[in-house]
């Protein structure tokens, strides 16, 4: 078992949902987004999402793009955010990290080196957007066979036909997308979500997890409560964009982990 299956196994258990975050590595530079990584599971995150920034990042809403900037701009480099989970695992050697970003500097670095290194980091699983499941052989099939699960995106245009063949591969969880279009574009409606997700976990054993488009406590209770958790990525990388201290921005994250964990 993988640190993810584990966690959501332990939260089973417990009857409790997941809380995952999402940050960019590197914004708004490289200590910052190291004191906020390492200050995450504190505020009850269970799962902590890495974003590696990339210059074309075709998913992303302004407010991820724009981090994505920030981070570029101040020398992250995808080997800096290896080294983020390298240092968070000198003091934690629990909390899952999944790394999500986009192929291309995967691709330059080569496969088997990166997933050699991803794997000595602590990373514990990929979210690769732009790698469908007909290109499995490039990357996720070597990830999963290295010891890292590769979590796949379902959306609402996800129909029965598709369905089985998003699923075929993915391991760990299903990041299921809870609106049509980019990060931070709209509010994710626990009414509409709470079907698809029971469409989902009809065709498979996996947690599915929910995100884009939750940004209150509120929200994040709502979604949970009909999923096995919930993703909070645009409302956190918000805060950071504003210039909040860092335990302004973790206080902020604990309001969300606490909406999710009451579902």
């Amino acid at each position: 078992m993988t640190r993810i299956d584990e966690t959501f196994a332990r939260l089973r258990a417990r009857g409790k949902k997941a809380f995952v975050a999402y940050v960019m590595a590197g914004d708004p530079d490289y200590e910052t987004s190291l004191d906020i990584v390492r200050g995450l599971p504190g505020a009850g995150v269970d799962i902590i999402e890495l974003g590696l920034p990339f210059t074309d990042p075709m998913a992303d809403g302004p407010t991820i793009q724009l981090a994505g900037q920030r981070a570029l701009k101040g020398g992250q480099t995808l080997e800096k955010t290896l080294c983020i989970a390298r240092e968070l695992r000198k003091t934690d050697t629990y909390t899952p990290i999944v790394m999500m970003g986009y192929y291309n500097p995967i691709f330059s670095r080569g496969v088997a080196p990166f997933l050699a290194d991803a794997k000595e980091a602590g990373i514990d699983g990929l979210i690769i957007v732009d790698l469908p499941p007909e290109e499995d052989s490039e990357l996720c099939i070597p990830a999963q066979k290295a010891g890292l699960n590769f979590i796949r995106l379902a959306t609402p245009t996800t129909d029965d036909a598709r369905l089985p063949i998003v699923l075929q591969n993915t391991s760990g969880f299903v990041y299921y997308v809870s609106i049509t279009g980019i990060t931070g574009a709209a509010d994710a409606q626990a009414g509409a979500v709470g079907p698809e997700v029971t469409r989902i976990k009809s065709a498979t054993d996996l947690p599915v997890v929910v995100g884009f488009g939750i940004k209150t406590p509120e929200a994040s209770r709502a979604i949970a409560a009909v999923a096995d958790g919930c993703v909070v990525g645009s409302a956190i990388v918000s805060k950071i964009a504003a210039g909040k201290p860092v335990a302004e921005v973790l206080a902020f994250v604990k309001t969300l982990a606490d909406g999710a964990h009451r579902a």
